[in-house]
């Protein structure tokens, strides 16, 4: 249940809750779009926000990411948060 495939896309951007503190936004039609790749932010309680091993510091999203990427920060989420992510 913590894999990209396992959610949609709506058309463009999809947005899981992990609990009531963050949530992870991914978009495909951001930086790297035109090779199939995907973008992210993380938000807590709804304002863009850096996380450590997320993001760099002083950027609140990264961008041309596979989708075993996009996997891997859904797990990074979940260990940070200890919450299954729900998509809204």
């Amino acid at each position: 249940m913590m894999k990209l495939s396992n959610f949609e896309f709506n058309p463009t951007q999809m947005v899981l809750e992990f609990g009531d503190k963050y949530s992870l936004s991914i978009i495909n039609n951001g930086y790297g779009k035109d090779h199939g790749l995907y973008e992210i932010a993380v938000f807590a309680k709804g304002s863009l926000t850096e996380m450590p091993g997320i993001t760099v510091e002083g950027d609140t999203v990264k961008g041309y990411l596979t989708e075993d990427e996009v996997n891997a920060i859904i797990v990074k989420m979940f260990t940070i948060t200890g919450k299954q992510p729900e998509q809204v």
